[in-house]
This record gives structure tokens, sequence and C-alpha cells, in this order.
């Protein structure tokens, strides 16, 4: 009997690569390179470009809230970035629900840009 060594069966549906794409960007380059790289789905796919989308517009979100600060050291702006942490973290969590549901549903205001932007994933 022969076997084929480059078949590979999966129960995971690329749901593993989608959860783990949202746990920070260290998350989203393990998902990328250990395990999307191996079973690409259209689930892991989705998320993986929306959670990008989420872990580079938090990046660049604090880049500049910092630059600011250091120009014009403004109390308010602290909370701002405060508030944005809160809001990343709420979208992070969303982000997993839907992943660990198998749903194609897209983050408030990146998730559909993330698709567009991020094709070539």
């Amino acid at each position: 009997m022969e076997t084929n060594k480059n078949f590979t069966t999966s129960t995971d549906n690329g749901k593993g690569a989608a959860i783990v794409s949202y746990i920070f960007l260290i998350g989203w380059l393990i998902s990328f390179f250990a395990i999307y790289k191996e079973n690409k789905t259209s689930l892991s796919t989705y998320h993986l470009r929306q959670s990008l989308l989420l872990h580079l517009s938090i990046i660049v979100i604090n880049i500049l809230i910092t630059i600011i600060l250091t120009i014009a050291p403004l109390a308010f702006l602290a909370y701002i970035s405060y508030a944005i942490g809160i809001i990343y973290l709420i979208f992070i969590v969303m982000g997993a629900i839907s992943a660990s549901n198998l749903q194609n549903k897209p983050l408030p205001v990146i998730g559909d840009k993330a698709q567009t932007l991020f094709s070539s994933i």
C-alpha cells in the first residue's frame, strides 16, 4: 500500500491560525509563519488580514500619540491613549470570538478595509 506524504488532514479549518492571529503582533507572526503556511483556509486568511491591520494601526496610533506628547505634553492625550488601548483590547476579543465561532465577521471601522488592503495574503 502506497501512502501520499503530501496529503495532510486537518479538522482545524483554519480556526487555530485565525484565533492566534489576534494575540498581538507576535501571535500574528506565529500564526502566519507556523500555522497558516501549512493550512490555508478562507477563515484563517480573512482573520489574518483583519488582525494585521488592527495591530499595525495601533502601532501607528501609539507612535503618533507619543510624538505629540513629546512636543506638547497635554494630559488629555494620555487619557485618549488609555481609551485607545481599551478599544484595541475590545477589538481583539471581538475578532477572536468571531474566529472561534467560524464566522467571517468584520471588525468595526477596519474590517472591510483590511480585506482590500491586504488582498495578497
